[in-house]
C-alpha cells in the first residue's frame, strides 16, 4: 500500500459509499440472518410444544377389569375400559343402562347414557370409554366387538392370562 491510500480520510457521516447505497446503520446481514433463523426455531419449538400439548389431552388408556380392581386406573381422567360383558348383568332403566365389565378374573360395574351399538350383547367383547366415579365407570361411548375375531390386544392378554379363551 502507498502512503496515500492510508492517509486517505474518512467519508462523512451519512456519505454514500462507492456502491451510491446509504449505508446501513442496522444490523450487519450475518445478525439479520441469524436472528431470522432463532425467530425460525423459535416458532418450530412452539408449534412443536402446541402438538404433543394436543397429543397429550387426546391420549386414552386402555385398562381391564383387575387393573381397576388393583387400584392402577388413572384417577380423573378419561380411559378406555375393555372385556366382556358379564352375562346376567345388563339392566336397563329408562334411557339409563348398567352392566358389569369383566376379564374373567374381576368385575367393574359401568353406566352409560345413550344409544348402544347394535353388537352389544352379553358375554361379547366390548370397550367403553369414560371416567371412574367411585366403584363404577361412567361411560360416555361405547364400543361393540365387530366380528368374532376382533379385541384389542390388551383386552385379549387380559383374558388369557385370567385363563378364559
Amino acid at each position: 500500500m502507498t502512503a496515500h491510500a492510508r492517509e486517505r480520510p474518512l467519508p462523512p457521516e451519512g456519505a454514500r459509499p462507492a456502491s451510491g447505497r446509504p449505508r446501513a446503520r442496522g444490523l450487519k446481514p450475518r445478525h439479520l440472518r441469524l436472528l431470522g433463523l432463532l425467530a425460525m426455531l423459535g416458532l418450530l419449538a412452539l408449534a412443536g410444544g402446541l402438538v404433543l400439548q394436543a397429543f397429550r389431552k387426546n391420549l386414552v388408556f386402555f385398562v381391564t377389569p383387575s387393573e381397576i380392581v388393583q387400584g392402577r386406573a388413572p384417577l380423573g381422567e378419561r380411559f378406555r375400559l375393555g372385556g366382556l360383558v358379564a352375562p346376567g348383568s345388563v339392566q336397563r332403566s329408562g334411557g339409563s343402562l348398567r352392566f358389569s365389565v369383566t376379564d374373567g378374573a374381576q368385575q367393574v360395574v359401568v353406566r352409560y347414557r345413550g344409544v348402544l351399538p347394535d353388537l352389544f350383547r352379553e358375554g361379547k367383547g366390548v370397550v367403553a370409554q369414560g371416567r371412574l366415579a367411585g366403584l363404577e365407570f361412567v361411560a360416555d361411548e361405547v364400543l361393540a366387538k365387530h366380528d368374532e375375531n376382533y379385541m384389542p390386544p390388551e383386552a385379549a392378554a387380559a383374558l388369557q392370562k385370567a385363563g378364559q379363551p
